[in-house]
């Protein structure tokens, strides 16, 4: 398949027909546990925590995409992010984005410390000093490009040659580009990580990680890992994830155009104060996110005045889900300072960028024009409210 497009790939993988009676959908293989011929030799399968036929198509699959050696499928994206960092071990560091999803904050904060092991959150749009916070014990980079919500830029390439320069390996969270717009393996990164649950399940049914080494070496650690602590991704999880990923290509490029026209409109409305969109050619990382993606994405933010004029733009919006999560082909509206990133504490929430006006928008598959007329409504509820100063 590799000499495919990548929407040809979405679609036919060896994996994906059955070899017995020629259905082109993976089977549901709901066995815990397999047969053996003997007992000096065992076949593929043995046990589901292990493998299973229908999660290993998935993971061939996500592998084949992302241009890895291995791929692997977890509970959750928290639950690969989780599992890559018991990569570590007590008494090693790890530099991470500063403006990293909620989640990955609080198992860095709050959960590898129990450990003994360090952490740094450091601007890693800066090279400079991500170069200059590099320890001797430092062991991975953590990065988040486009970061959530404020889709900052983190030039991969440059990172990894960091990381390598320095024994470390570099971690990548793809989950806002996903591989059909960004490959961070080819740009030098050891190991990608998901939120499968987003873009490339994409209808709002499936809670689920995906990883790829790689590297065997790695992909050995990985599995290693994933089969000890049993954090897999239940069989109709899977065959939901693969159904979806199917489709990647056509919802994405679709959520990502009407999510450049919303962009441009809200950029030049008097209500907002900032648009955070990496497909501007304003915004601060734009020259290095045009030469590492192909595309813009589907998620943009923006900041309002206050949280009283977040909450009346998100009670005077009618289409859009008010929830958490992104990535789906109904538009999702999110408060990210009590949503995604409600585990990480005011100040440091703050610090990032993350203030109580701010709002993130995943553009779905609604019309565009209907989508741009609810907000112009919700955005003149906004105005209305805000009290006139008589000069």
């Amino acid at each position: 398949m590799t000499n495919h497009e990548f929407e040809t790939k979405l679609l036919h993988q060896p994996q994906f027909r059955d070899k017995q009676t020629g259905a082109v959908n993976v089977p549901l293989y709901y066995s815990s546990t397999y047969h053996q011929e003997s007992i000096d030799e065992f076949g593929q399968f043995d046990y589901s925590r292990s493998g299973n036929p229908t999660r290993q198509a998935l993971e061939e699959a996500i592998a084949e995409l992302e241009g890895g050696s291995r791929g692997f499928a977890f509970a959750s994206g928290m639950a690969a992010i989780s599992s890559a960092f018991m990569l570590l071990s007590a008494g090693d560091h790890v530099l991470v984005s500063k403006d990293v999803y909620g989640g990955a904050f609080r198992v860095i904060t709050e959960v590898l410390t129990q450990f003994g092991i360090d952490h740094t959150f450091i601007d890693m749009t800066d090279m400079d000093e991500t170069a200059r916070n590099v320890r001797p014990n430092t062991k991975v980079i953590y990065i988040e490009t486009p970061s959530n919500p404020c889709l900052n830029i983190t030039d991969i390439e440059g990172v990894a040659k960091i990381a390598k320069a320095n024994g470390c390996l570099t971690f990548v969270d793809n989950t806002f580009m996903t591989p059909l717009l960004q490959k961070p393996l080819d740009l030098g990164a050891d190991l990608v990580l998901h939120s499968a649950t987003k873009f490339l399940s994409g209808h709002s049914d499936v809670v689920a990680g995906l990883a790829v080494a790689k590297d065997e070496a790695l992909g050995k650690r990985m599995a290693f890992i994933q089969n000890s602590c049993g954090t897999i991704l239940g069989v109709q999880d899977c065959w939901l994830l693969l159904r979806g990923m199917k489709t990647l290509s056509v919802r994405l490029k679709q959520s990502s155009e009407s999510a450049r026209e919303i962009a441009q409109y809200l950029h030049h409305h008097p209500a907002i104060e900032e648009v955070y969109y990496p497909g501007f050619s304003f915004h601060a990382g734009y020259p290095i996110h045009k030469r590492q993606a192909t595309g813009a994405g589907a998620v943009v933010s923006f900041r309002l005045a206050s949280k009283n004029c977040a909450r009346i733009f998100v009670n005077r919006m009618k289409i859009p889900v008010f929830a958490v999560s992104l990535g789906a082909v109904e538009s999702i509206l999110s408060y990210p300072a009590t949503m995604s990133h409600a585990a990480m504490p005011v100040v440091e929430r703050e610090k990032r960028g993350i203030t109580d006006g701010l709002l993130r928008l995943s553009v779905g598959l609604e019309h565009v024009d209907d989508l741009l007329a609810d907000i112009k409504q919700a955005l003149v509820a906004v105005q209305q409210s805000r009290p006139v100063i008589h000069r």
